[in-house]
């Protein structure tokens, strides 16, 4: 019977392994994609028209809103947001549609206004303390302030006056 053994060169053996761990390295660091709130179908939303649509056939058409306008229940807003993110960094926007369909108070649409990432901030906070304005007070003026004045003449005190 013949000697089927297969033997491989010990430089392409070595190759083999380091491209093995090269795409195993790099797909380590590979982009995550996300997305977030409503998926907007840009025909259906291009159908919704002022004066011809209501309350009803925007439901219809898109489904109930992302959220409904925090002072008055005639703004609905549908948004939409696409993500990146890199290994353990945080999620960066690449993009976002905001759709917010305002109602006049019969229920029928008065308007349709459309934004895009256009509007996103970016926040960058300083260190892990919060900017504030007023007195720097040490640890221990913020212990021990406070002895002393409750209950003194002229501090608001109960009796005190």
């Amino acid at each position: 019977m013949p000697n089927l053994t297969l033997s491989f060169p010990a430089s392409r053996t070595r190759a083999i392994a380091l491209g093995l761990a090269v795409a195993l390295t790099a797909s380590g660091c590979a982009q995550l994609k996300g997305r977030q709130g409503y998926v907007i179908d840009p025909v259906l939303t291009q159908a919704i028209a002022p004066g011809v649509d209501n309350r009803e056939s925007v439901e219809k058409t898109l489904g109930r809103p992302t959220f409904v306008g925090q002072f008055s229940d005639n703004e609905w807003y549908y948004v939409s947001r696409e993500t990146r993110q890199l290994a353990f960094a945080n999620p960066r926007p690449v993009d976002q549609q905001v759709l917010r369909v305002r109602f006049d108070p019969a229920g029928n649409v008065a308007a349709v206004d459309r934004t895009g990432i256009e509007l996103v901030s970016r926040l960058s906070p300083e260190g892990d303390k919060t900017p504030t304005l007023g007195r720097e007070r040490s640890f221990f003026e913020d212990i021990f302030g406070n002895i002393g004045a409750v209950g003194a003449p002229g501090a608001g005190a109960p009796g005190g006056q």
